[in-house]
């Protein structure tokens, strides 16, 4: 949220600096079963009139763009889809200006990685665009065991009087997206949509299937938890539900929802983040944990991207066996398993449901990102990075600037560790790249002759 408020502000400055409103919409989308080969991908876009530029007409102003979606392999530059579309819209009064223009599009893509930008133009004025860039992964959804969705987050849903040639109606339903996937005072109300598949594929019908749905905050405060049983009588089914959000302070959310099969110890789950704004409401809740396996952590709901990614910054603890036993992984669940057992090994307070150890592994990283990144590396790929991820922040840094006689380098103590080591490193390179030269830590680099390696020839 506080990124989205910093943005507003942003956009409010520009607009008082050069008096032009930028073109502005959003994005969002979500997967479901199409077959065994393909997924059925849903765009949904949001254009705010207001930020367009209107063309005076009888009785009101007009706005015209164009939105182009150009879709393309990872694998490839050639373009899958490369389509485009004319928007057209009439503005009588100052309400219907304040509207935003909601839009779907639907795409089925087979199995793979792909690379989607949406692009808004307006027909006014050439110069005013913007585009937006989405890495997506289409995984087609299991055949031998039950499966859910992507969560569509929507403004609202009607089955009663829902409008068959709406854009927006799919299986008896009007669901009407909500791509800003902001909600507060004026929009209180969250619905949400799931596809439910698979569900008789267990030979053991009479033991039913548990849906929740959870919602947790920007702090990992369980703020509400529903469930309730879900029958195997049919293969396939719908899902949607609704959120009272006007009690909610400001602040980012996620909303979790888990289709569970205590009896055999499965699940899986799928996940959403949206933002309430609420600046009447203040913040009182408090953080409470709860200790979840597997399926109801936060390794369930990960992109193979990014468990691939939690597990590369996670290499400089890993041991040589747990390395070996990653890269053979190939199936996203057994990534996912892997991570959520590394992790929970290395939780050195059992009695808290928060990882200590891994919030602040973590917290190294992204501060040695920050530290110690060059033009060539990010800061947990250089030297500096990887002894600052490991050990942490030295009690003493001796920093020698370059001089006739020698190249920049640094001497690192650490005053706890072992009765007292040292780690050296030198800019060699003169790129500011400090590369770990010597140190006293056994298992490190050791190198007494160090200095030869920063004399200035």
């Amino acid at each position: 949220m506080k990124i989205k408020l910093i943005l507003l502000l942003f956009i409010l400055w520009g607009q008082l600096l050069f008096g032009q409103t930028p073109i502005n919409f959003d994005f969002d989308y979500a997967r479901f079963k199409y077959d065994s080969t393909a997924d059925y991908l849903e765009l949904y876009y949001s254009i705010q009139q207001n930020t367009m530029t209107k063309i005076p007409k009888e009785n009101g102003f007009n706005v015209a763009g164009s939105l182009t979606i150009q879709i393309k392999s990872d694998n490839s530059d050639s373009l899958l889809i490369d389509k485009n579309w004319e928007i057209n819209s009439f503005i009588s009064d100052t309400l219907s200006q304040n509207r935003s223009l909601i839009g779907v599009l639907g795409f089925i893509l087979n199995e793979g990685k792909y690379n989607v930008n949406i692009t808004l133009s307006d027909a006014a004025d050439p110069a005013k665009s913007k585009t937006i860039s989405e890495s997506i992964d289409i995984s087609v959804f299991p055949e031998d065991q039950f499966s859910i969705s992507d969560v569509q987050i929507a403004s609202s849903i009607k089955q009663e009087g829902a409008d068959s040639n709406s854009i927006f109606y799919k299986n008896t339903l009007e669901v009407v997206p909500n791509p800003m996937m902001v909600f507060g005072e004026q929009s209180p109300v969250l619905y949400y949509y799931v596809e439910l598949y698979n569900l008789m594929k267990d030979t053991d019908q009479e033991n039913s299937l548990i849906l929740k749905s959870s919602l947790v905050n920007s702090k990992n405060a369980l703020i509400s938890e529903k469930q309730r049983d879900i029958s195997k009588s049919i293969d396939s089914r719908v899902e949607v539900g609704t959120i009272n959000l006007s009690k909610f302070p400001t602040d980012s959310y996620t909303l979790v929802i888990s289709l569970l099969d205590t009896v055999n110890n499965l699940g899986i789950s799928s996940a959403k983040r949206f933002y309430i704004y609420n600046p009447s409401i203040k913040d009182t809740t408090q953080i409470v944990y709860t200790r979840s396996n597997i399926y109801e952590s936060e390794y369930n709901i990960l992109s193979e991207e990014e468990v691939d990614d939690l597990f590369e910054k996670s290499k400089y603890i890993a041991t040589g066996a747990e390395i070996d036993r990653f890269k053979k992984l190939n199936d996203i669940k057994a990534k996912r398993e892997f991570m959520y057992n590394f992790w929970q090994k290395r939780d050195a307070n059992i009695a808290t449901p928060q990882n200590e150890y891994k919030d602040e592994f973590m917290r190294r990283i992204d501060q040695s990102n920050e530290k110690y990144g060059t033009m060539r590396k990010k800061g947990m790929r250089t030297d500096r990075g990887r002894v600052f991820i490991i050990y942490g922040e030295p009690d003493e840094i001796d920093r020698y600037p370059s001089s006739v006689d020698s190249k920049p380098y640094e001497i690192w103590h650490y005053n706890q560790i072992e009765g007292g080591v040292v780690f050296v490193f030198g800019d060699i390179t003169g790129f500011s790249d400090y590369e770990l030269l010597h140190s006293t830590k056994r298992g490190e680099l050791r190198d007494d002759n160090w200095n030869r390696r920063i004399r200035q020839n």
